[in-house]
């Protein structure tokens, strides 16, 4: 009688495996859902204020709010490609999404600033406009250093000041989580809790970034030190 035939699935080479480990689908998919979440917010305050006529702010305002959501789109979407360590490695990708992530960055944080320092909202809702101005500011300085260090040559810390900047931009995303976590079974919060889940998640992805910029600042000390052995 014959044998039965073993099927056996082909394995990936070495060379595969690294291929897909460094392409970062998983974290740019991630990234890409957080995304989302607020630029669908942005694009559904526009039509809120488009559709009120009576409820629109000053001209300057409508325009920094617009301003806002686009600019915070573009620096959301291409900035999740930039976690990927393969794209990173190509120089003319990477250079050419910095030159439009620099600018979109900064106009994200400082028409968010405008909107926070000209809030004409209810006044229980200050306090929220208030942190968000804090964290517009951060990113603000953040994106600051990023260049400073970029114009040093000192990649490390531009990338790391970079990320910074990124973790506050794509916050959106993780205060819908965190408001989804806090409300499914606690209930509905008032102006003053919204306040503090915001911070909440600003909080969170600060420390995320942290945790990130120091694995990296680990691997490269390994890499370093494993190349000064193999030298000596």
């Amino acid at each position: 009688m014959s044998q039965p035939m073993k099927v056996t699935r082909p394995t990936l080479g070495p060379k595969e495996e690294r291929r897909r480990s460094k392409s970062g689908w998983l974290a740019i998919t991630g990234l890409l859902l957080l995304s989302a979440l607020p630029v669908l917010g942005g694009v559904l305050r526009l039509t809120e204020v488009g559709a009120d006529p009576d409820g629109t702010p000053l001209l300057t305002s409508t325009v920094a709010l617009i301003a806002h959501v686009v600019a915070m789109t573009v620096y959301c979407v291409l900035g999740a490609f930039q976690f990927s360590p393969a794209l990173r490695t190509r120089r003319r990708w990477h250079r050419a999404a910095g030159r439009v992530l620099v600018p979109a960055g900064f106009i994200a944080a400082l028409s968010a600033i405008w909107l926070a320092l000209f809030f004409g909202g209810p006044a229980d809702e200050l306090a929220l406009a208030m942190i968000r101005f804090v964290f517009a500011v951060a990113m603000t300085m953040f994106l600051v250093r990023a260049v400073i260090a970029i114009r040093r040559r000192d990649f490390a810390a531009h990338g790391a000041w970079m990320t910074r900047a990124y973790a506050i931009a794509i916050s959106g995303g993780t205060q819908a989580l965190v408001f989804a976590l806090w409300t499914i079974p606690l209930g509905e919060v008032d102006a003053f809790g919204e306040a503090w889940l915001v911070a909440a998640a600003f909080v969170i992805n600060s420390v995320v970034a942290e945790s990130l910029i120091r694995r990296r600042s680990a691997r490269r000390t390994r890499g370093v030190s494993s190349r000064g052995a193999l030298v000596s």
